[in-house]
């Protein structure tokens, strides 16, 4: 079982489309007409849509935070930056709408038509048997997450079997109408900038080759769809094409496992990945990373001449001696504290 953060959103998407088709809500459909009061003092909050949320485009801020309090940031439509508030604010419009939690539509409207019987929104005993167990950026074990209430943006558990089925049905548009389908992985909103939010008056334009959709990022000229997941020590990506009727997803249970994710998405799907250009992960084979791993094989002052060469920043230093001192090299990472100026 993994913690599948970020992955929780397609399945979620799905939902809401189910009960768009139902006719219970609408893309249109505003969120403040369902819900009144949950973001106050904005107007602009006023007209974020069903499709603004699913395509990330709210207006909203990733997380709240004290730099980034609940509020819009830009007309909701303008431009893309992703949300996990804008999907928690649709789960709320749809648990009020419908009458019922998250965990029991997503159970009775995906994992159940799917055959998904490992999969939740919240942390069951039974999935305890055969649990991942994460691991940090040092490769250290770490706490997972055993979510008690579900969240339609990262809270998802699940395994790579399950997930499986649900990309199957992504591909035949399971439970979906045509036209539905066709909308979910259509181009709604273009991604203009690099990074994943963009939240600043003004934000500079980039190419990136990427689009999103209703809850599926898109590589437009590839006809593809995509998705990643970072939770802490457990990441994921997954990728999709409708032309050719293929799609896998990759969990690992380490907090650096996204750094060797386009070497692995490379021996699967051929050609350009705009979307891991887009998400610029910190690659294996980084100076850190690999500075890191000589300094742990060899020796903290072995490596020195190595490491030094490397110029790297203070910074970087400083990464591999936490590194070290959470590998139980204390003296070591004192050591190249001193190196880079600081103990």
């Amino acid at each position: 079982m993994f913690d599948a953060a970020s992955l929780s959103k397609p399945i979620f998407a799905q939902v809401v489309l189910q009960l768009v088709d139902q006719g219970q809500l609408t893309l249109d459909t505003l969120l403040v007409d369902q819900l009144a009061g949950y973001i106050a003092n904005d107007p602009r909050a006023s007209s974020i849509s069903v499709a603004h949320a699913l395509s990330h485009s709210s207006g909203l801020p990733n997380w709240r935070s004290l730099e980034h309090p609940l509020r819009t940031y830009f007309s909701p439509g303008e431009r893309f930056s992703y949300s996990g508030e804008g999907f928690l604010y649709l789960q709320r419009v749809v648990e009020a709408v419908t009458g019922e939690p998250l965990e029991g539509l997503a159970q009775k409207l995906v994992f159940e038509p799917l055959g998904m019987t490992r999969s939740s929104f919240v942390w069951e005993r039974r999935f305890e048997a055969n649990r991942a167990y994460g691991h940090d950026v040092f490769g250290t074990p770490a706490l997972g997450n055993k979510p008690g209430e579900a969240n339609a943006a990262w809270s998802l558990q699940t395994c790579a079997v399950d997930y499986a089925r649900f990309l199957i049905g992504a591909l035949e548009g399971t439970r979906l109408r045509p036209a539905t389908t066709q909308l979910a992985l259509a181009p709604r909103i273009q991604v203009k900038h690099r990074g994943i939010e963009s939240l600043g008056l003004s934000p500079e334009v980039a190419t990136t080759g990427v689009a999103w959709g209703l809850g599926w990022g898109l590589e437009p000229g590839a006809g593809t769809f995509f998705h990643w997941g970072a939770n802490g020590p457990f990441t994921a990506f997954t990728i999709g094409s409708l032309q050719d009727r293929s799609a896998f997803v990759i969990f690992t249970n380490g907090a650096s496992g996204l750094s060797i994710m386009p070497e692995i998405v490379a021996h699967f799907s051929s050609g350009e990945r705009p979307s891991l250009v887009w998400l610029d992960f910190i690659p294996h084979e980084a100076p850190a990373r690999r500075l890191f791993r000589a300094a742990l094989a060899r020796g903290a002052e072995a490596a020195w001449p190595e490491i030094e060469s490397a110029a790297l920043q203070r910074d970087e230093l400083i990464w591999i001696a936490r590194g070290l001192n959470a590998r139980g090299r204390e003296r070591e990472s004192l050591w190249l504290r001193e190196r880079a100026g600081t103990k």
